[in-house]
């Protein structure tokens, strides 16, 4: 297949993460976000990303400089948008700020490019609901970090098409990913299954069970998890395992999703995890 035109909007965690992937799978990317400092450590990051593949074999200093001259900047979401025929959204879990972004851009690509949330939780077709051609919108969930992680969870709206889940189902092939495709529930699958995990995690610490390293080490040890679910939490972000918790308790009314106090505490004094340097572990270098 020829490679598609890529736009991340959203430089963050994720947003750079998936123009990594995308650049290096033979894509022309570009990146854009709202901050323009944001935006410029997201390239020293991505810089640094492909460091340490080198170092690790993972690939070549040729592959590298090939990714980078196919990865590009923008300042604003439309110019970043023009010629995508992919347009991969990474902005905050707000549903109003992903269907601001989606309607303004509707109009600015092509009638055929796809409009994918990066979202973790929200509803693919509460996003598209402002589209005249919602048939195009889909969830692209990837996972962080997303250079190791090879999930692709593809979510399928009420009106998205055929088309458009075969087209993701392609580019996650490309950009060496397993998709899988869920309808358009609370939380898809991932989230579901993993919020369970990561609250009742943080229940047994709040409750004293025991410590945190103990707790992860039980489920890597005893259950073969590559990472336990307080770590996890970490490395996603103690404020992105909230929303996502309070967002499935508000529409699922179980309290299985309700946010422990503990989660609430330490999202309160700042201790969002791996990018501010504290969560339930203390990071050296916070991101």
């Amino acid at each position: 297949m020829t490679a598609p035109v890529v736009a991340v909007i959203g430089a963050g965690t994720m947003g750079h993460g998936i123009a990594y992937v995308a650049a290096l799978a033979g894509c022309r990317v570009c990146l854009t976000d709202a901050s323009a400092e944001q935006l410029a450590r997201a390239t020293q990051l991505i810089d640094r990303a492909f460091d340490k593949a080198i170092e690790k074999g993972k690939v070549t200093a040729a592959q590298r400089d090939a990714a980078l001259v196919r990865l590009s900047t923008a300042r604003t979401p439309e110019e970043c948008a023009a010629d995508a025929t992919i347009v991969i959204e990474a902005i905050p879990e707000r549903i109003d700020l992903k269907q601001e972004l989606f309607a303004a851009l509707e109009h600015v690509v092509s009638a055929d490019a796809l409009l994918a949330s990066n979202t973790s939780s929200l509803s693919i077709g509460e996003i598209a609901a402002p589209l005249a051609h919602p048939e195009r919108a889909l969830g692209m969930h990837f996972f962080n970090p997303v250079p190791v992680m090879k999930l692709l969870e593809i979510v399928r709206g009420p009106s998205t098409s055929d088309d458009a889940v075969a087209r993701a189902r392609a580019f996650a092939a490309l950009a060496g990913k397993e998709p899988i495709v869920v309808r358009d529930t609370p939380g898809f699958a991932t989230s579901r299954l993993g919020v369970v995990l990561g609250l009742e995690a943080i229940r047994m610490l709040e409750q004293g069970v025991a410590s945190a390293a103990d707790i992860d080490r039980a489920m890597e040890l005893g259950y073969n998890h590559p990472m336990g679910p307080l770590r996890l939490t970490d490395m996603v972000g103690l404020d992105v395992r909230l929303a996502i918790a309070e967002h499935l308790h508000t529409t699922l009314g179980e309290d299985t999703y309700r946010p422990p106090q503990l989660l609430r505490d330490k999202v309160a004094r700042g201790e969002l995890g791996k990018k501010t340097g504290q969560g339930f572990y203390r990071w050296e270098n916070a991101q």
